[in-house]
């Protein structure tokens, strides 16, 4: 009797709870590489503030903290913290660039409501 091994399809990066869209992750590589000394990642995170209760942040890291989920996207690694994984659940972060502004915009499906600026939310 023949037996039959099936390998599950295994990605190689985790879905995460966050996403960077390719521009994302091109325009954060582009940032990291004027950077002296280049750092090992870029942290994204939810802290306290703002006129609605929360508002994102992102910085560049050196290592990542104890409490980190690290993801990776096409060669950058990204640093979550514990807490801001569960803001950010199924959130994509992009980079758009308009006549007007050219920023990281975060599109996130738990936020209940923004505030008038834009920089702040509700969960």
């Amino acid at each position: 009797m023949a037996t039959t091994i099936t390998t599950p399809n295994v990605e190689t990066t985790p879905q995460g709870p966050v996403s960077l869209t390719p521009t994302a992750v091109s325009k954060v590589k582009e940032i990291m590489a004027q950077q002296n000394p280049a750092p090992a990642g870029l942290r994204i995170g939810v802290v306290g503030g703002g006129c609605s209760g929360f508002s994102y942040s992102m910085s560049f890291e050196n290592a990542p903290g104890v409490m980190d989920k690290v993801y990776t996207f096409d060669g950058l690694k990204v640093f979550v913290d514990a807490t801001s994984v569960m803001y950010l659940n199924g959130c994509t972060v992009d980079y758009v660039e308009t006549l007007e502004a050219a920023g990281f915009k975060f599109e996130n499906p738990n936020v209940k409501s923004t505030c008038g600026c834009g920089s702040s939310f509700n969960v």
